[in-house]
């Protein structure tokens, strides 16, 4: 049927005084029928064929407002799927009000219900994964330009030509994209704070899933604080040191030597040297190296501390790791002993906080971000004695 609009009629039966109705006349048969659309009562009518459809104001608001909301949804995805790797996961928990966990813990990093998650969502993306694979080696040439002038490298190799070189070597597949509700992965992340010194933290420490170590961290005469459990170990050339079998190596390489340096490392050991000398072989699982994705960097210097120093610490590094990789986060060895003293646990130098006064990391924002983190009950801080 076709209807035409015939013109407008007030009603005057009781119960219906005064009240518009639409009048439609049907053009597709010969003989007259007119339907009488009552704007304001709950119920239209066909008169002709005698065919009663009810049709209310009510349903047609609603109608109207789950067009509004599906047209919202759709919005909201479009952003959610730039910032977060599941976005329909996020989306409808938060926006559509939604009880559940994005994980099995007890407490997960990415628990949406916190009254403060608006300061953690608007720096956390997960579009951004901590490690290179073959498929997530392009950078952008705005991050490969940051990414050469962190220690402004002369005559850089052909970046593709060593990525190329390397995954051939070592792992080219992704990694840690196993994010689930029935996941519950949990994350020691140690740093080398004096702090750690008779704390007795060692048992708790190797209790986690994945316990994750940087740079230097000796274990063995400092297990009952420390702990002897390394899955993770993140370093750069010239922090390097040896691993056992089972622990994964992660490079943090902050320019392409870096990288050309794991290569020689782990065969040739024709690299003793980057700006410093470096180790020429190292003993690690070739099969378990791991490299530290310069986008990800970039985007941990831009949105987590805001352009503060030259480029992150190994330790905050690590820490931005796991928390995109992990559900849970226990944090040990970060910040000042109890006498405000910057060292590390195996040495007696207090001076070994120097670093925090040299420009190239903004150690005192780096806290202060890993202190909101726990303030937000994002991680846990352990500060030991």
């Amino acid at each position: 049927m076709r209807w035409r609009l015939e013109g407008m009629l007030e009603l005057g039966a009781e119960g219906n005084s005064g009240e518009n109705t639409t009048v439609l006349v049907d053009e597709g048969v010969d003989d007259l029928q007119v339907r009488v659309v009552n704007t304001q009562m709950t119920e239209c009518i066909v008169i002709g064929d005698r065919l009663k459809l009810k049709m209310s104001l009510f349903t047609q608001r609603k109608i109207r407002t789950l067009t509004g909301l599906l047209c919202a949804m759709t919005f909201s995805m479009f952003v959610f799927s730039y910032t977060l790797r599941e976005p329909s996961l996020y989306f409808f928990r938060s926006v559509l009000g939604l009880s559940g966990s994005t994980c099995s813990c007890r407490r997960c990093i990415t628990h949406l219900d916190d009254e403060d998650d608006g300061w953690f969502m608007e720096r956390f993306n997960q579009s951004f994964h901590p490690l290179m694979s073959r498929k997530s080696s392009m950078l952008s040439d705005d991050t490969y330009r940051w990414w050469q002038w962190l220690q402004a490298e002369k005559s850089p190799s052909n970046l593709t030509t060593v990525l190329d070189r390397l995954f051939q070597l070592i792992p080219a597949e992704e990694r840690y994209v196993d994010a689930d509700p029935d996941r519950c992965r949990t994350c020691s992340v140690v740093g080398n704070s004096g702090t750690l010194r008779e704390s007795r933290y060692g048992s708790y420490i190797d209790s986690s899933d994945f316990v994750i170590r940087m740079n230097q961290a000796p274990t063995q005469g400092f297990e009952k604080d420390v702990g002897y459990k390394t899955t993770h170990h993140l370093m750069y050339p010239e922090s390097a040191t040896d691993l056992d079998n089972s622990t994964s190596l992660i490079l943090i390489p902050f320019k392409t030597l870096d990288l050309e340096w794991i290569i020689s490392a782990l065969t040739t050991g024709d690299i003793s040297k980057t700006y410093v000398p470096v180790k020429s072989r190292i003993k690690a699982n070739k099969d378990k190296v791991l490299i530290y994705n310069p986008s990800f960097l970039k985007y941990v210097y831009d949105s987590w501390l805001e352009g503060h120093g030259r480029y992150p610490s190994t330790g905050f590094l690590s820490l931005m790791f796991a928390i995109h990789i992990c559900d849970e986060v226990n944090v040990f060895g970060f910040g000042a002993d109890q006498d405000g003293n910057w060292h590390h646990y195996w040495e007696d130098n207090m001076l070994g906080g120097a670093f925090r006064h040299t420009g190239v990391h903004d150690g005192d924002y780096e806290y202060n971000i890993t202190m909101l983190l726990a303030d937000k009950h994002k991680i846990t801080l352990y500060r030991g004695g």
